[in-house]
């Protein structure tokens, strides 16, 4: 039964895609809204999906972010990046730049002013990094950056990159920790879409102003204390170790 509704729901996920990205194509040339609301029809609409066809509901627990904050998120599957979209107002996300040269995605990442950094720049890419960040802030945008870079199993993480204590200091805003445990249902890697709830979880914001060591200190301690709370909470390896495949 797990196969056949996950190849259910990756079949009809992938069709139901490419329909929207072609049915959305005119947003290019509309007001940036447009492709805003897009975004989010499709992200709605994959949750829907992935709770009709596969069983796999979600939770949100804490204050939702809003205006022009700076969200860390802890990073296990594709289902982060989707329901960010979703459920917060016009995100701006920080991603790859080579995700920008994927056809149709990376148009409507570019459209919709994602941030995208480019990992071999050094400090010139966090400069623009940070320019970025300002002006999605000056627009009223909450940032959302995955401080991993990419994304870990549970139960296992990665050296936090340099970009979030980037534009933490330099962006002057506090910062929403967040937990999740969506790798336990849709992980980075495999077929399965397993059923049950996934639950992301906003923390206590961290106010501006700390220094660079100890606002990575407390980031790092509180999204992967929370993030193994909720994995063990939902029976997974809630035990942290180095991820084996670092990419």
């Amino acid at each position: 039964m797990l196969f056949l509704r996950s190849a259910a729901f990756n079949l009809i996920f992938y069709a139901m895609s490419v329909v929207m990205v072609f049915a959305a194509s005119p947003a290019f040339l509309l007001p940036r809204g447009v492709t805003f609301w897009a975004m989010e029809v499709w992200s709605r609409a994959t949750l829907w999906l992935l709770r009709v066809v596969a069983g796999t509901t979600y939770e949100i627990r804490g204050k939702l972010p809003e205006g022009g904050v700076l969200v860390a998120s802890k990073h296990q599957s594709m289902w982060d990046t989707i329901v960010m979209t979703a459920i917060l107002k016009r995100p701006a996300m920080v991603l790859k730049r080579e995700l920008l040269w994927i056809p149709f995605y990376g148009w409507y990442a570019q459209k919709s002013r994602m941030i995208a950094i480019d990992r071999g720049a050094g400090s010139s890419a966090i400069r623009r990094l940070v320019a970025q960040g300002k002006a999605a802030i000056a627009g009223g945008r909450p940032i959302v950056i995955f401080p991993e870079g990419t994304r870990s199993a549970p139960g296992h993480k990665l050296e936090y990159k340099p970009g979030i204590a980037a534009l933490y200091r330099q962006l002057g805003v506090e910062c929403v920790p967040a937990a999740v445990n969506s790798g336990l249902f849709w992980a980075r890697r495999g077929f399965a879409r397993k059923p049950g709830t996934i639950v992301l979880e906003f923390l206590e914001p961290i106010p501006a102003g700390l220094d660079r060591k100890a606002f990575m200190s407390e980031l790092e301690t509180r999204i992967e204390t929370a993030t193994a709370k909720l994995v063990g909470e939902a029976g997974g390896p809630s035990a942290l170790a180095p991820d084996p495949v670092d990419r």
